[in-house]
Parts: C-alpha cells; structure tokens; sequence
C-alpha cells in the first residue's frame, strides 16, 4: 500500500493502490472478460436483444414516469396479502424499523440473502452494535463479510478475489483446509457453515429484485437457494427494496428477468426465482409467520422530481455496466469507496449522498460510450454523467487562475492575428508541453504542440498543387 501523498484524496489514493496491485488488476481481467463473452453468447441474437432492450426500457420508464401511483398500489396489495409494510425515509428510517422488529422478538441471529440496499444503509453494522450476529448467506457476500470488506461488485461481491485467496480466508478464518482448484469444494465447506445459520436464525432478511404491485408480490432472483432458505426457514422474513424496484404486475417480469439474468451473468434463465406473496397460512406447513417489507427513499424521491436525471432510477442493478467499463475493469470496485461502484455508481451515488462527497466519481469516466451501450434498459448513462459534471461545475466556484486563463483562451480565440501568432509560437516553445494541468497530464502523455499549424500546412499544401497544375 502506498502512502497518501500531500493533496491527494482518499479516492485518488484508493486508485493508485489499485492500479499498482497486479494480482488484483489480473483478477478483474479475467473476470470481466469472461462476463462479457458469457453475455454476448446470451444475446447471441441481436435481433431478439433489441426488441427486449425496447421493451424493458419502456418498462422501466413507465415506472420511474407513474412511481408513486404504484408505490401506493403495491403497499395495498401488500397489506391485503399480510405483508406489513414500512416506508423508510432515511437509512436511517430503515435501520430502526428493522431493529424494531428484531427486538420486539428478541431476535439474536439474523441470517441475510443478498442485498444491495442493506448494504447501502449499512445495516449488518447497525444490527452488530445492537448485540444481533448478522450473517451473509450469499457465498459472495460471506466471503467478503469474514474477510472484513465490502462488495466489490453488485451482483459477485467477491469477484476481486482468486480460488487461491479464498482458499487462504476460508482457512484463516475458518481454520478449514481448501484445495483452491477444488471451487465445488470449497463452496460445499462454507454452505456447510451456513447450514447451521439457517436453522437457528431468528429473523431472515432479504433483498427484492422486482415487486410486482397489483399483486403484492416480492420477486426474489438467485443461483444458490440461499435467498429461498433466507425467506422460509426463519420465523420471520424482512424484504428490504428501494423504491424504484416496484414494477406494475407481473406481466413484466418475464422481459425483465429475461434482460437480468443474460446482462448479470449470462444465464438463460436463473437457478432460483422466488415469488413471495404473503406469511405462511394456517394450513401450510412452511414459511415465515411474518413478512415486512421496507420500502426505502433514501434520496429516490428527489431523483425521480428531476427531470434531467430520473432516468436513474430506471437501474435493475444487472451490473453490466461495470463489466463493459474499461475503468472498472483496471481499478475494481473497492477503488470507488462506495456501496454503488462503477458507472451505475457514478450517477447514483452523488444523487443519493451528495456532490460534496461524490462527486469526485464523475472523474472515472472516459465517456466512451460501452456503459450506455450495455445497459439492457437504454439508461443514457454517459449523458447522465455528462450532466452530473455540468452541475458539479456550476456549484463548484471555479479558481480565479483558472478565470484568468479562461478570459485569455476567449481573447486569443476571438482575434484571428492573436490566435495565428500564439499557436506558431507554442510549436517553438520547447516546454509548451509541459504546460498542462497537473490533474489531466498525471494521467495521461502530454502532446507536443506541432511545429507547424494546420492552416500552415494547408496553405503550403494548396501552393503546391497550384505548382503542379
């Protein structure tokens, strides 16, 4: 690791201990390349993925366009089913209602399937300093939980480690022997650990994938049962969603669950889809006895006021952006230090913080295109980060250097002798490359202004070719 250097912020620091780290760098190699090709063997059918991009994005737009109308169906039809439901303002909102819930049944272990938004509240810490053990059922999510990280990915948490570092965590952690090239293995000792989790947990929380609002149904998708065992086998299930995963009916799954899980891991179709609509019923002999679900704001709800920026909630979180990004790819998921990483993050998360705090993401882009291109719903996603540094610029007071060489850039360009004398000069100056902003050159090779300009070189050229005529 390297030390943080005079003026260098934490996100600059955290990029550089990425991009000097070759085992990581080689890990996320492999990774993406292998997710792409796995997706572009999915939608094999250009065809067939345009008409189903078409309709998803329709989907998603009509949803981020009718939000509350369907929020409030979908707390109806919840209630009816006797799923109780709680609206959570704040991360905050959202931690004391499920801590509520917890305490009111003397809840000691929570067992958790996969969650993004439980990540984003930071709920398994919350729960911890209330004396309640949370534990990740996600093989990913386990992974980096005993590790002592964050995920690094939002659909494969711990995609930044190899078979070997797993191997070496399970067994200093575990003190459980791994063969590293043994995967099935090394996946069957932590399902073993996690076996016993699931019998004893008092409380199973649960992420939602899509929320289908005529029905109240709460649609879960997995690969490894995990999500199944977190919903059923506890007495009590607690779903946690942002507000933006509510889609109309289930009419809409199929075209959405068709886009996920091609995007996400290049699957067909997924091992698992749960589709839970209510407590167990007296006359069934499995399930949970209560169901809750805490439908988090967190900010949504401004975004959806903005008309230049809603789009952003039309995200089903597939991941695929971040596959397709060549910054991504060679700095990792950590390197944002952010729930949200990657483009996806780049638009989230200085909406759902603030500029202040996020803003700085908006820097890891090139603006080339592949993210947009990517998206199985059409999010613009380099024209939102476009505009997100637009406003970044105008709330952030520009220096009075950077003032002056502003009015000097406008004057040489609106005198065309100015402008003639200055671009022949600095093709003489033998420092003029060094002139560049520090923040651009430091990643990039400066350019040498050419010795002789353009409208030189055209005039030359034109004499000549009234010689030869």
């Amino acid at each position: 690791m390297t030390e943080l250097k005079p003026g260098q912020t934490s996100f600059q620091y955290r990029v550089r201990n990425a991009l000097a780290n070759p085992q990581l760098r080689s890990n996320f190699r492999g990774a993406m390349d292998f997710l792409r090709n796995k997706r572009k063997v999915a939608f094999d059918d250009d065809m067939e993925f345009q008409s189903l991009k078409q309709s998803g994005e329709a989907i998603r737009q009509d949803v981020v366009e009718r939000l509350p109308e369907l929020l409030e169906t979908l707390e109806q039809s919840c209630l009816r089913n006797g799923i109780q439901v709680h609206w959570a303002e704040t991360a905050l909102d959202a931690n004391q209602a499920i801590l509520e819930i917890a305490q009111r049944r003397q809840a000691k272990l929570v067992i958790k399937g996969k969650s993004m938004a439980s990540e984003e509240i930071e709920l398994n810490a919350f729960l911890q300093r209330h004396n309640i053990e949370t534990v990740e059922s996600d093989m990913g999510e386990y992974i980096v939980q005993i590790a002592n990280e964050t995920p690094s990915h939002i659909i494969m948490p711990a995609i930044h480690k190899n078979k070997q570092e797993i191997a070496d965590l399970f067994n200093e952690k575990l003190q459980l022997k791994c063969d590293p090239e043994d995967v099935d293995g090394m996946i069957g000792i932590g399902r073993k650990v996690l076996r016993e989790k699931f019998e004893n947990a008092d409380i199973g929380i649960s992420g939602v994938n899509f929320a289908a609002a005529e029905s109240g149904t709460l649609c879960l998708v997995e690969n490894e049962g995990n999500g199944r065992l977190s919903t059923t086998a506890p007495p009590v299930h607690i779903a946690i969603m942002g507000l933006e995963k509510v889609i109309p009916s289930l009419n809409e799954l199929p075209v959405l669950q068709r886009l996920l899980t091609r995007s996400a891991t290049g699957q067909h179709i997924t091992t698992y889809l749960n589709l839970i609509s209510g407590p167990r019923k007296p006359h069934e002999l499995d399930g949970p006895e209560e169901v809750h679900l805490v439908i988090l704001d967190n900010g949504r709800s401004l975004i959806q006021q903005d008309e230049q920026l809603k789009t952003t909630l039309a995200c089903i979180r597939c991941g695929a952006c971040m596959n397709h990004c060549p910054v991504y790819t060679k700095i990792g998921g950590h390197a944002y230090g952010t729930t949200y990483p990657g483009p996806i993050g780049q638009v989230v998360m200085p909406q759902l913080g603030s500029m202040q705090a996020h803003g700085e993401l908006l820097d890891a882009c090139s603006l080339n295109g592949a993210c947009g291109e990517a998206c199985p719903v059409g999010i613009q996603l380099p024209q939102l980060i476009r505009s997100l540094r637009n406003r970044r610029t105008e709330e952030t007071p520009s220096p009075k250097l950077e003032s002056v060489i502003w009015k000097l850039w406008q004057l040489i360009h609106s005198k065309p002798r100015l402008y003639s004398f200055v671009t022949k000069l600095m093709g003489f100056l033998p420092f003029s490359h060094k002139l560049y902003p520090k923040a651009w050159s430091a990643t990039r090779t400066p350019r040498r202004p050419a010795k002789q300009t353009l409208h030189a070189r055209l005039k030359q050229s034109n004499k000549l070719s009234r010689g030869q005529d």
